[in-house]
């Protein structure tokens, strides 16, 4: 429970702690006040005649509490420091409840005014007290320190999770953790002559160890067990498997390597819900074939079945038509096929987010880029075989002569017409090899073509070797046509 003062102004703003919503400084159970009662019958006064409980409850390091009496009936109220009875010496600690209430925390964990767990309030504590009780509490960060080197030294199978010093200074609890039987005899005598004090060794659980360190878990908010669950119950994978969870050991595992304590809170809820659902192992008999359970929505009451013999596609069933078979197979009937039960089935439409805004997608960085740059037409020709080169250089010779057939002759340049071509026709046809086109007026005269074969050949393998170097022999053609050193040729 929180404190009275918990209440929040118009902004949102927490009114008497004053931190700001975390709740972490006074009563509100996180941190080192855990599982702090608000005492809402202080304003009451006792009936008359009556004397008041005269056992208070004190709190000490991370949640620890006791059972204290009161034998001089010091007037001592909630939040004070007080001086207790240790074993031995003495301890401080913090008053956390007093009045009626104390009686129901005592009831709640079967503590009986005459036990002896219940010891004695020696005073309220002094400034002197105070003070060594602040000192021996900023040792233990280096004790815990130098008890992991000593363990480490010795090779002990443990975990040294935490130290507690005594509010006199003189004793010291060392809280552990351990799988398997540990014998620490030789530790405790090590730790006893590096520190000059009194050691305890206490064993704690892994969820115990959790809760004193405490943490954030995956929902967001503080470990249950370091703020307000004291008593570990056992979670079982059955649990998980009520509420129709996948058995992932990563995320039903909590911070102490254990199941979420979590997975029995709502364990009761399933279950209740579960009553009126068919149990899994009913198979339907239905005319097309036997179907089997594949799995439920609990929240949707909408089952999912898939026959024995086909098992590629699952039929959506909501629940009052699995009962509906299951209560013609109890009268020796079959039902008829799932395809006509799942086409009755209405599913609701699911309403998207709507972007009003205009928010980009959160995948937008999922998918690469393609890069669009267009690679050089060198890179190219480089990467392709010499033979392709070649035969590319023959095709586009081939389309640069086609289009000259098209082209007008001289005659029609000269505006002669058209019958010679008419005359010309027929005598065309009659030569098999067809003749090259006549050059137009303005183009340029070609070279004359090698007609020597062993020319060719030998020009075709100078290309075969060295396909860069086409362009030399224009070079050389116009390095020829040009003096050198400013002579001419004939000197």
């Amino acid at each position: 429970m929180a404190c009275g003062s918990c209440g929040t102004t118009e902004n949102g703003v927490p009114k008497g702690c004053k931190s700001n919503g975390n709740c972490g400084s006074g009563t509100c159970g996180s941190g080192s006040n855990k599982l702090a009662v608000f005492d809402w019958l202080s304003n009451m006064t006792l009936p008359s005649g009556q004397e008041r409980f005269n056992i208070f409850e004190v709190r000490f390091k991370n949640g620890r509490k006791h059972f204290f009496k009161n034998p001089d009936n010091l007037p001592i109220t909630m939040g004070d420091i007080v001086a207790v009875e240790g074993s031995p010496g003495h301890d401080i600690g913090t008053v956390s409840l007093a009045g009626e209430l104390v009686k129901v925390q005592m009831k709640k964990r079967k503590i009986t005014e005459d036990h002896e767990d219940v010891k004695k309030i020696y005073r309220k504590a002094s400034q002197r007290d105070i003070d060594i009780w602040q000192q021996a509490r900023a040792k233990e960060e280096e004790t815990q320190r130098k008890g992991r080197e000593i363990l480490g030294r010795l090779g002990l199978q443990m975990k040294l999770s935490d130290v507690e010093y005594q509010g006199d200074g003189n004793k010291a609890t060392f809280y552990y953790t351990a799988e398997a039987r540990v014998d620490f005899r030789q530790l405790i005598r090590d730790l006893a002559s590096a520190f000059s004090i009194r050691v305890e060794m206490k064993q704690v659980g892994a969820r115990q160890e959790a809760a004193r360190l405490g943490g954030v878990g995956s929902c967001g908010r503080e470990l249950c067990c370091s703020t307000w669950l004291t008593d570990f119950r056992k979670v079982t994978t059955s649990a998980a498997r009520y509420q129709q969870l996948s058995l992932n050991p990563l995320k039903l595992a909590g911070q102490c390597g254990k199941l979420k304590c979590c997975l029995n809170f709502e364990l009761d809820t399933y279950l209740d819900a579960l009553k009126t659902f068919p149990k899994q192992d009913v198979v339907l008999k239905t005319e097309k074939g036997d179907a089997i359970f594949v799995k439920m929505d609990i929240f949707k009451n909408h089952l999912w079945y898939t026959y024995k013999e086909e098992r590629f596609k699952w039929f959506r069933l909501t629940l009052d038509q699995v009962l509906e078979i299951i209560d013609l197979n109890k009268n020796n009937e079959k039902s008829a096929s799932l395809e006509e039960y799942e086409s009755d089935v209405e599913i609701p439409v699911k309403v998207d987010f709507e972007d009003a805004v205009g928010q980009d997608s959160l995948t937008r960085f999922d998918v690469p880029k393609t890069s669009k740059r267009r690679r050089n037409n060198r890179n190219k020709n480089k990467k392709k075989p010499v033979a392709a080169t070649t035969n590319n250089a023959q095709q586009k010779s081939v389309a640069r002569k086609k289009p000259q057939a098209k082209r007008p002759n001289k005659a029609q340049v000269n505006g002669k017409p058209q019958q010679q071509n008419k005359a010309q026709a027929p005598q065309q046809n009659k030569q098999k090899p067809k003749p090259r086109p006549k050059p137009a007026a303005n183009a340029k005269p070609n070279k004359k073509p090698n007609t020597n074969a062993k020319a060719n050949e030998n020009s075709s393998k100078d290309q075969v070797k060295k396909p860069n170097k086409s362009r030399r022999p224009n070079n050389r053609s116009r390095n020829n046509n040009t003096p050198k050193n400013g002579n001419d040729s004939e000197k």
